[in-house]
């Protein structure tokens, strides 16, 4: 029988502190502030002890991005990655090209293939997001990378690199954080 999960109150919210199934609503989680690139529910790990601990098979998060905003780096990953649009409107740079993203668009992504948000429209994009993690502890996870589209949205690493000091250095430092009202849509 698998064990239910102790769920841990920090000052930033709930996080798991055991293996183990759990039920957890995403008000009550722990988010990461990140200035300039909106909120980040990291579900399944924030850190890489906490990914490798308690999930090792499955990356998964919601993120919050405003308009205009890049959710992260154009990058690449060795794994899979999917993501979809929850509630908002978002562009995708994707392999140096852009798609404008709506409600329910679905966004697959293979291993290697070249990816980054940035929130578009007049309100926030929440997406979800999702990917493997099979392989990424034994070896490179991937890589961030230069592009002048991504540039266009806040969106481009200065230079290719598996630095992301460097990758992430023109935005202040993320910071766990409690649940803000209205961070997600449906909320009065």
């Amino acid at each position: 029988m698998v064990p239910e999960a102790r769920l841990e109150q920090t000052e930033a919210g709930l996080v798991p502190a055991s293996e183990g199934w759990f039920v957890m609503n995403a008000r009550d989680a722990r988010w990461i502030e990140q200035p300039g690139r909106g909120h980040n529910l990291p579900l399944t790990g924030a850190d890489a002890h906490e990914a490798e601990t308690f999930f090792p098979m499955l990356g998964m998060a919601i993120r919050v991005v405003n308009p205009g905003e890049p959710s992260g780096t154009y990058h690449w990953e060795t794994e899979q990655e999917d993501f979809l649009v929850l509630s908002g409107e978002a562009i995708l740079v994707i392999e140096g090209q852009e798609r404008r993203l709506k409600q329910w668009d679905f966004v697959h992504c293979p291993p290697e293939t070249r990816h980054a948000f940035a929130g578009a429209g007049d309100v926030p994009c929440v997406l979800l997001c999702v990917g493997s993690r099979q392989f990424q502890k034994d070896g490179p996870w991937g890589f961030y990378c230069a592009d002048e589209t991504a540039a266009r949205h806040n969106a481009s690493s200065p230079e290719d690199t598996q630095d992301g000091a460097l990758a992430y250095a023109r935005f202040a430092e993320s910071r766990p954080v409690r649940y803000r009202d209205r961070l997600l849509p449906g909320e009065r």
